[in-house]
């Protein structure tokens, strides 16, 4: 940082610009603090952000990947999942605290966060209370690479345990490839049709990827 003139080393930018005027490297560089032996933090924030696959990638990592990733000793592994962790929490809340007709790009991002890195498909629920508020997020099934079965049993099973009123089904293509297969469009109106015999609405299901999602509600496919 030294060699970076003071008005445009991260912290003092930050102070003096505020946050939005920062790269993803400088914001991370915070986090960082030191970088490594032949390495400005600078640098190694860029590093890491090209391992991670991005900003969005780094949200989505786990400890294993993390633990990967050169540079990232313990401490620094242990202040970026404690960040990742907040951001999760945050979202939470959100959805929370407000339906989530209110907040759909909140509902991708919280789907991104949970789902969008995992390498094997993982099939999942948010549980909605009668005013379309989060009551709880559960990973129900995990499959192999490319697909994953999904019980319809157990998940009325859950959502009478929640006393929903509601769900949005969710599930994560590994491959990159959002489009919902026709299995998917299948499961989906087999859920819908079991939940509606319990009096649960299914209002949407995602399709999660690294760095998109799509929605069934948007398509018209509900």
């Amino acid at each position: 940082m030294k060699d970076i003139p003071t008005a445009l080393r991260p912290r003092e930018k930050l102070l003096s610009q505020g946050p939005a005027a920062l790269a993803d490297a400088e914001l991370l560089a915070l986090l960082l603090r030191t970088g490594m032996k032949g390495l400005g933090v600078l640098q190694l924030a860029e590093k890491v952000l090209v391992s991670a696959g991005g900003l969005a990638g780094l949200l989505q990592a786990s400890p294993e990947t993390l633990g990967r990733i050169k540079g990232l000793g313990p401490a620094k592994r242990s202040e970026l999942i404690a960040v990742m962790e907040l951001a999760r929490r945050s979202l939470q809340t959100d959805l929370q605290t407000q339906p989530v007709f209110g907040n759909p790009q909140t509902v991708k991002e919280f789907l991104q966060i949970q789902l969008g890195n995992r390498e094997h498909e993982v099939f999942g629920v948010l549980f909605l209370d009668a005013q379309h508020r989060l009551i709880a997020f559960e990973e129900l099934f995990r499959g192999t690479l490319s697909q994953t079965s999904v019980y319809p049993r157990e998940v009325v099973k859950q959502a009478l345990a929640h006393n929903a009123g509601a769900v949005i089904l969710a599930h994560n293509h590994p491959s990159g490839v959002l489009e919902p297969s026709r299995a998917d469009e299948l499961l989906t109106q087999t859920l819908k049709s079991s939940l509606n015999l319990v009096d649960v609405r299914v209002l949407d299901h995602i399709v999660v990827g690294r760095s998109a999602c799509v929605s069934f509600a948007e398509r018209g496919l509900l």
